[in-house]
């Protein structure tokens, strides 16, 4: 089987983890806009993206290939300060089609936020929304900026792609761990 990282981000973490990936598995690395990707090409994919705004960056762009998705073994992995849990699986719930999300396994990792490499409008949504924000901590974070960047978090990632490729033609969950 052939896979390939595909991803999408701006500031950095999201890519970042694609190279630790490729650097663990061998498999290539493309953003999404790139010329060079053609999805008929692999078998399997493991997508990134950065959480914004309770939502995933990448997904219009997995509306839009969502039929060569669906014919693909799917590892997808967010990035966010976010951890793992029922309000990022919310998020995704609302923003992603179900289809996609029954046929991917998903890996939450947490990424960095430097404010000073925010482009003006998303500074200035981060400080409004750490205002909004009900958990304090959060808002610290939202406000100060945070750095949770882990290579070894992507020890289940390289784990699972592991099992995918043993795994045959089943379907993904049949032999990768929740």
């Amino acid at each position: 089987m052939k896979c390939a990282i595909v991803f999408t981000g701006t500031y950095g973490s999201t890519e970042q983890y694609a190279q630790w990936i490729s650097e663990k598995t061998g498999f290539p690395v493309f953003d999404i806009k790139s010329s060079a990707l053609n999805l008929a090409d692999f078998d399997s994919l493991i997508i990134g993206t950065p959480i914004y705004y309770y939502r995933p960056v990448i997904a219009r762009w997995i509306q839009r290939n969502l039929t060569k998705l669906l014919t693909k073994r799917i590892i997808l992995y967010t990035v966010s300060g976010a951890p793992g849990g029922s309000k990022l699986n919310g998020w995704l719930e609302e923003s992603l089609p179900s289809e996609f999300l029954a046929n991917a396994q998903h890996f939450a990792l947490q990424g960095r936020m430097d404010l000073a490499r925010l482009g003006l409008f998303h500074r200035m949504m981060i400080k409004i929304g750490s205002l909004r924000s009900s958990n304090g901590e959060a808002s610290a974070e939202e406000w100060n900026g945070f750095d949770y960047m882990d290579r070894n978090s992507i020890a289940p990632i390289v784990e699972a792609t592991q099992l995918l490729h043993s795994a045959g033609q089943d379907s993904p969950q049949d032999h990768l761990a929740a």
